[in-house]
């Protein structure tokens, strides 16, 4: 009986080296290359966006598009953060009574607004028509963040080996100032 029990132990052993083991490592190999490519074209994107001035639909495709040939699902959050100076008065209604002082405001647009001028749902407009191009002005913030939202290969066999569930494969989030106005 112990004989036994230690050849079905050397076989789950061997089974676990020669093949999960591999399997995992190869997996793993794949998510970081999927979080490598994913950090890249994100870097390139917000670049290009922080450059520009604007996203037009063309640049948006594009960056979907190289997204998507990691062979994962993600979940795009874009965000724009425009700076305004708003005067501080003692009556808002009188522009004589100026307090001298200004307090900073950053109003925030979202992937759907963004969205929203990007692919409007009229569709009467050219998809190279500059009326779809959503402009940020210099000094604005950029920024975008990249969530997987599918299981990986990797995500699988960790679970069933760990038994939990693991956090996303692929999270990166990278953005700065608008440099420029080129519209």
């Amino acid at each position: 009986m112990i004989n036994a029990a230690s050849k079905l132990l050397a076989v789950l052993l061997a089974v676990i080296l020669l093949y999960v083991y591999p399997a995992a490592e190869t997996a793993d190999r794949q998510d970081d290359m999927a979080r490598m490519t994913v950090v890249q074209t994100v870097t390139r994107f917000v670049d290009a966006v922080r450059t520009k001035g604007y996203i037009s639909p063309g640049m948006y495709a594009e960056f979907e598009e190289q997204m998507a040939r990691t062979g994962n699902a993600y979940e795009i959050a874009m965000e724009h953060l425009h700076k305004k100076y708003v005067p501080h008065y003692s009556d808002p209604m009188d522009q004589s009574t100026f307090s001298g002082t200004y307090e900073t405001v950053q109003d925030g647009y979202y992937s759907a607004q963004i969205k929203a001028k990007l692919f409007p749902s009229s569709g009467s407009m050219a998809s190279d028509d500059a009326g779809r191009r959503y402009t940020l002005a210099m000094g604005d913030f950029f920024t975008v963040t990249v969530k997987n939202t599918n299981r990986t290969p990797a995500m699988l066999i960790r679970e069933w080996l760990n038994g939990t569930v693991q956090a996303a494969a692929v999270f990166t989030t990278y953005g700065g100032m608008v440099l420029n106005e080129d519209y």
